[in-house]
């Protein structure tokens, strides 16, 4: 091979002269290999990133109860409390609906995306879990996430803790004035015209509607001029299985009914868990009102004819979802 000069790098440097015999011999530089892959990075998780969720979740919460302890926050003419009832109410009642009743919806379509309904459902269970589930189900499921308004026996606001939290989370009295004015400000309005005959009915009566009594939700539905969507409600018969009914300790405590069931009074507070049945929710197709007259609303004829349709077709339904039914708890 050839010999070769070295060339300083060092050009400001003053040069030095180099013996003539001096020689460097270069050796020849080794191939290179090109390098295609890209140098493994290893992924640092940011800790002010990875806070950002619970800094928004905890900054949301210091917020929310800077809100109620300053009073700045709405309520309507009925008490109804909406930043309370999605952030607290829902939440709590969530778990219940999601991993312990496990609630299947189905004909969730056929509630209408804006505007007055009324929802009208069968009433079980002993206790009126079914009212809540209906509301979460309805929540939760409508791609509108509309609230469900429901129309509560007097018994409810008469009791301390529980008249609060009902009307906070939309409940009102079920009286025919109060339904009418949610109706046409076009509001979903829930009712369930069994009342006490429903939830209170022994466990041998289960999936057998009782009375819807004399068609007042009919007739508030076609003076609001809003459609009527049947609800049937299959799982909560079973919760509380109710063998019997202490009517002597009714009377004294003043309430519709006491139950007796397999593990209340027997096991005390232990007795008050319901059961883990697997529920079913289904919307039926809604029945239009808008087509009748105004003077409609009094013929006690109609009245009785269309509470017997949605009746009828409640009923229809519930056979056919308990036929579908695999098991009571799965």
């Amino acid at each position: 091979m050839a010999d070769a000069k070295v060339i300083p790098f060092d050009e400001d440097r003053p040069r030095r002269r180099s013996s003539p015999a001096r020689r460097v011999r270069v050796a020849p530089e080794a191939p290179v290999t090109p390098v295609t892959a890209e140098p493994v990075v290893e992924a640092v998780p940011d800790p002010v990133a990875a806070g950002d969720g619970w800094d928004r979740r905890i900054a949301g919460g210091l917020a929310f109860l800077r809100r109620r302890i300053t009073g700045e926050y709405e309520v309507d003419a009925f008490g109804y409390d909406k930043e309370l009832t999605d952030q607290v109410l829902m939440s709590l009642l969530r778990p219940l609906y999601d991993k312990y009743f496990r609630v299947e919806v189905k004909g969730i379509e056929n509630i209408p995306k804006e505007g007055g309904a009324l929802i009208v459902a069968n009433h079980s269970g002993t206790l009126p879990l079914d009212g809540l589930m209906l509301q979460v189900a309805v929540h939760d499921q409508h791609p509108a996430q509309r609230h469900l308004r429901l129309l509560a026996a007097d018994l409810v606001f008469m009791l301390p803790v529980v008249n609060e939290l009902a009307r906070k989370a939309g409940h009102t009295l079920a009286c025919a004035e109060d339904a009418q004015r949610l109706l046409e400000a076009g509001e979903l309005v829930g009712v369930m015209p069994e009342g006490f005959k429903g939830i209170g009915k022994p466990f041998g009566d289960r999936y057998k509607l009782q009375r819807f009594g004399r068609g007042g939700f009919v007739s508030t539905a076609l003076r609001a001029g809003t459609p009527i969507v049947p609800c049937s409600i299959v799982g909560a018969e079973e919760i509380y299985p109710m063998i019997g009914n202490s009517k002597t300790l009714a009377r004294l405590l003043g309430i519709p009914y006491f139950p007796i069931t397999p593990t209340f009074p027997l096991l005390g507070p232990l007795g008050a868990v319901p059961l883990p049945t697997k529920w079913t929710i289904q919307f039926g197709e809604p029945i239009s009102t808008d087509g009748y007259a105004a003077e409609a609303a009094e013929d006690p004829m109609l009245m009785f004819n269309l509470t017997d349709q949605v009746r009828e077709q409640i009923q229809h339904t519930l056979y056919k979802l308990l036929v579908q039914r695999r098991s009571v708890f799965f």
